[in-house]
C-alpha cells in the first residue's frame, strides 16, 4: 500500500539557498518528489512555460478561484496574485509523492491553518556577514537595495520558531544531504510504516 506523500514547507531569506538546495534535490531523486507549481497572475518571463514554472491566470480566473477556496495559500504582491492549488496538492500526496512548496513565512502561516501535519523546514545562512555577501556578490544591486534586502532578511529570520526543522546551509553538501535526512525522517514515521509497510507487521504479530 502506498503511503500518502508529505507536505514540506520550506522558507527561507533571500540569499540563503533555499531554490538551489530543492533543485538540487529534485535533480537527484526519483518521481516521488516534486516542487508545487503555482497560479500567479503575473506575465511569463523569457524561458517560463505554463504548468511547468507557473499556471499562468488572469486576475478574474484567480479571483474566482479564491472565491472557490481553491487555494491553500494566497498573496498579492505587487500588483500581482500568487497562490498554491489545494486540490492539484491533495491529488499529488494521494498518489504518495512528497510536494515542497516553497513559499515565506506568511504563506506557512495559511497552509499550516488548514493542513497542521505539513512539516516545516526554514534554511538559515551561516551569518549575517556571509548572507550579506551572498546578496552582494550577486553583482545586480546597489548598496542601497542589498541594506533593504538584508533588512527584510532579518525579519523573515526571526519566524524561524514556526518551523519545524532548522538547517543551516553553510556548506551545500551537507545542507542537501541534511535536507534528504528530514525527508527520509518523515517516510520512516510509524504513521506512514503502517502504511507502507502493513502487510509485513500484520505477518510478523500473527498467532
Amino acid at each position: 500500500m502506498t503511503a500518502r506523500g508529505n507536505l514540506f514547507i520550506v522558507s527561507a531569506p533571500s540569499g540563503a539557498g533555499k531554490s538551489s538546495l530543492i533543485s538540487a534535490l529534485l535533480k537527484d531523486q526519483p518521481a516521488d518528489m516534486q516542487v508545487s507549481v503555482s497560479h500567479t497572475t503575473r506575465q511569463p518571463r523569457p524561458g517560463e512555460e505554463h504548468g511547468q514554472h507557473y499556471h499562468f491566470v488572469n486576475q478574474d480566473e484567480f479571483k474566482s478561484l479564491i472565491a472557490e477556496n481553491a487555494f491553500f495559500e494566497w498573496a498579492e504582491v505587487f500588483g500581482n496574485y500568487y497562490g498554491t492549488s489545494r486540490v492539484t496538492i491533495e491529488h499529488t500526496l494521494a498518489k504518495g509523492i512528497d510536494v515542497f512548496l516553497d513559499i515565506d513565512w506568511q504563506g506557512a502561516q495559511q497552509v499550516k491553518k488548514v493542513m497542521p501535519e505539513s512539516i516545516g523546514i526554514f534554511i538559515l545562512p551561516p551569518s549575517r556577514a556571509e548572507l550579506e555577501r551572498r546578496l552582494t556578490g550577486r553583482g545586480q544591486d546597489s548598496q542601497e537595495v542589498i541594506a533593504g534586502r538584508m533588512a527584510q532578511a532579518v525579519s523573515e529570520m526571526s519566524h524561524y520558531n514556526e518551523y519545524d526543522f532548522i538547517l543551516v546551509n553553510d556548506d551545500f553538501d551537507k545542507a542537501q544531504s541534511d535536507l534528504l535526512a528530514i525527508i527520509h525522517s518523515q517516510r520512516l514515521t510509524t504513521a506512514s510504516q503502517i502504511h507502507t509497510q502493513n502487510d509485513m507487521i500484520k505477518d510478523l504479530l500473527a498467532d
